[in-house]
């Protein structure tokens, strides 16, 4: 049964990316204001799952090892975006000067599957080490899934891209997330320890999409309303987490 429900919240999730750059397709463009409202909440979301929960329970589990696992997350994420991928960030119209070229919006997709991979990695591990812990992490999850599509989609549709390949490109990054879910099922067991360690890192990687990826650009708005929505994300953690302590207990 939790394998079960393992699969379909990495198969929602999944779905969630696809869905945002099916509608891309579609569409040719989104309004901007949508996805910055998205963003606003999937950013305050996250990161006040990083900070309130993911953090102190790797701690618990491992640790100081749970310090190194941490700042390896984040490490791992700075190096793909800056290094092997060319150039990665959150909203459509800050890709202005790459979006002529394939090879930045194809380093994009490999970027974003890499996070994709981790973000259904940890719902996995999350479901299975702790039920109400692995709700909260999907809800982050796919707060910024939808987003996550549009974005992919935007940036593939401006650098010409066909509609059928941003479909495909938008599938490409649903499979990843459902591949990490379906990875953590490999193991028969999760232990403190795997648990620790696997929140450490996600929390250091999610740390590094919600801080340097999402809240800069959300930054930049012209509205006053994307900045205070992230404050509205943290509130709907909080939320989240008191409705399903209750209905859990």
């Amino acid at each position: 049964m939790m394998k079960a429900n393992i699969l379909l919240l990495g198969l929602i999730a999944a779905l969630a990316v696809i869905l945002g750059g099916s509608m891309i397709a579609a569409r040719r463009s989104w309004p901007k204001h949508l996805q910055e409202l998205l963003l606003s909440l999937g950013a305050g979301f996250i990161l006040a799952l990083v900070f309130l929960k993911l953090i102190p329970v790797s701690f618990d589990a491992i640790g100081e090892a749970a310090a190194f696992a941490l700042l390896l997350g984040f490490a791992t994420i700075h190096f793909f975006e800056h290094t092997v991928v060319t150039h990665l960030h959150f909203g459509e119209e800050t890709h202005t000067e790459i979006m002529v070229s394939h090879s930045a919006a194809l380093s994009t997709m490999v970027g974003l599957s890499i996070h994709a991979f981790f973000d259904g990695l940890t719902i996995s591990v999350g479901l299975q080490y702790d039920f109400h812990l692995g709700v909260l992490i999907f809800i982050a999850v796919l707060l910024h899934k939808f987003p996550e599509g549009l974005t992919v989609g935007s940036i593939m549709m401006a650098s010409g891209f066909r509609r059928r390949t941003i479909v495909l490109t938008a599938v490409a990054i649903g499979v990843a997330t459902l591949v990490g879910a379906g990875s953590a099922l490999l193991v028969e067991h999760v232990s403190s320890w795997m648990a620790g360690a696997a929140f450490a890192f996600s929390a250091g990687t999610v740390v590094y999409v919600g801080a340097s990826d999402l809240i800069p650009e959300i930054n930049k708005s012209e509205s006053r309303i994307p900045p205070l929505l992230v404050f509205a994300g943290m509130l709907l953690f909080a939320a989240s987490d008191w409705l399903l302590e209750t209905v859990l207990r």
